[in-house]
């Protein structure tokens, strides 16, 4: 006669295996309940004229009549409620990240696969408890919201970069390329996009560098804002073109387009990937090349990362001056170094020197952005480009984020952007145009011990 241990151990591995059948049958069930209710509601899930409580009154009446044909699982009221409005959540936004994606505070969500989901808020990433059923309920999501976009992601074309229709990007990874995946990371785009002030609060900058900058806008100098991934060229970028006269056409170019000017004439140009056969690619460079028989006044590029390089360029050294973009790297020097490697993309051999030239003659200012290590987003290096002596491309600092302030008790960095003492040589080209820098505005700061 079995002992009462084995007694146990016996009735728990029945009751786990009972736990596995019916966790199984709940996924198929939901699998079933979803197709049933895209299959019916078909075209009327994104026809704009119905309001978003009328269609989830649709799509809950439709769920209920579904669970009803279903026969078989018994479910307790609490049991079809939640079941409900889960489905309900899978076909009307985006399944279990919807709360995450609804809330202002948290700017990504990453899934790691189906049971991995992180997200970041106020510049730390933090894991939720939140997890899909499955690798096909990710999928489910990942199908949903790159079909909007018309875009699709298979074995064919396992990667793609895509946007909601709020604006936010969307990256998406899946098998074979992706181990232990679908992965799924959406960087969000905030709907009421940050302005001067904001980054103010922030400590991103201070009001003597926004004032600087907006005269530099004005004055058409053309700006490059370079970062690392994930630090803020965007939202920098995104305020600094706000300070562009409302009067000017301006055309934007970019792979998803993020930026929100509020100009009045404004012209987005977004870059379109190949098609499942290979064909109909649209790249950046292809935008800018086109840009400049569109009779720009503004050329905003969203970011450089190729060959596009060259032609960006180009365009700020034949007059489309005031030209802004972005460019990924470590620092103002590394910028310049990134740019010359773009160039070199671009398949021509162009000795170094002359490439350096036109980095010199075009670009006037880089701003740099850097996430720091208490999640914070601040500008650091604000550096005039000067001109070639030599073989090198000379720089000067006009400001500086003080990094020998310290820390506070919370690890908050208490430094802030100051003025180096050193004027810029365009000052006199901005007074040409009747833009006077104050006096004051770069009167020398002391900097803390060891932050230089």
């Amino acid at each position: 006669m079995p002992s009462l241990s084995e007694r146990v151990a016996a009735a728990r591995q029945v009751e786990t295996a009972d736990s596995v059948t019916r966790s199984d049958a709940m996924s198929e069930l939901r699998g079933r309940l979803h197709f049933k209710v895209v299959e019916e509601l078909g075209p009327s899930l994104y026809d704009r004229g119905i309001s978003d409580a009328e269609l989830r009154l649709r799509v809950l009446e439709m769920l209920e009549w579904a669970v009803d044909q279903e026969q078989g699982i018994p479910l307790s009221s609490a049991d079809r409620r939640a079941l409900l409005n889960e489905i309900a959540s899978d076909v009307l936004g985006y399944g279990p990240i919807d709360p995450l994606l609804n809330d202002p505070d948290i700017t990504e969500v990453m899934a790691n696969g189906p049971y991995d989901v992180y997200f970041e808020k106020s510049g730390r990433i933090l894991k939720s408890d939140i997890r899909f059923v499955d690798e096909t309920h990710l999928r489910r999501i990942i199908d949903k919201i790159v079909g909007q976009i018309g875009r699709r992601v298979d074995e064919a074309t396992p990667m793609v970069d895509a946007r909601l229709p709020d604006g936010s990007r969307v990256n998406a990874i899946i098998a074979p390329l992706a181990i232990g995946g679908p992965f799924l990371t959406i960087r969000k785009f905030a709907v009421d996009p940050y302005q001067e002030a904001d980054l103010i609060n922030f400590g991103t900058l201070t009001q003597r560098v926004a004032d600087f900058l907006r005269a530099c806008v004005r004055g058409r100098l053309n700006i490059l804002i370079s970062g690392g991934t994930g630090s803020g060229k965007t939202t920098t970028l995104n305020v600094i073109s706000s300070y562009i006269p409302g009067d000017e056409r301006i055309i934007t170019v970019e792979d998803a387009a993020e930026l929100q000017l509020h100009q009045e004439h404004v012209l987005t140009l977004e870059s379109r990937p190949a098609n499942i056969e290979g064909q109909g690619a649209v790249a950046i460079r292809d935008l800018v090349k086109n840009t400049l028989r569109m009779r720009p006044d503004r050329i905003v590029v969203g970011e450089v990362r190729d060959a596009a390089a060259l032609d960006m360029l180009q365009a700020m050294n034949t007059g489309h001056d005031g030209s802004l973009t972005t460019v990924h790297s470590n620092g103002p020097r590394d910028t310049l170094s990134r740019i010359e490697t773009m160039v070199l993309m671009a398949g021509y051999d162009l000795p170094v020197r002359a490439i350096r030239e036109q980095v010199a003659s075009a670009v006037d200012l880089i701003v740099h952005v850097s996430r720091l290590k208490d999640g914070t987003r601040r500008i650091t290096h604000i550096t005039e480009v000067e001109g070639m002596e030599g073989e090198i491309i000379t720089l000067q600092d006009l400001f500086l984020f003080d990094f020998g302030m310290g820390v506070d008790d919370e690890g908050k960095y208490l430094g802030r952007l100051k003025a180096t003492g050193i004027r810029p040589t365009f000052s006199e080209e901005l007074a040409n145009q009747g833009i006077r820098l104050p006096a004051d505005l770069f009167d020398p700061e002391p900097f803390s011990r060891g932050s230089r």
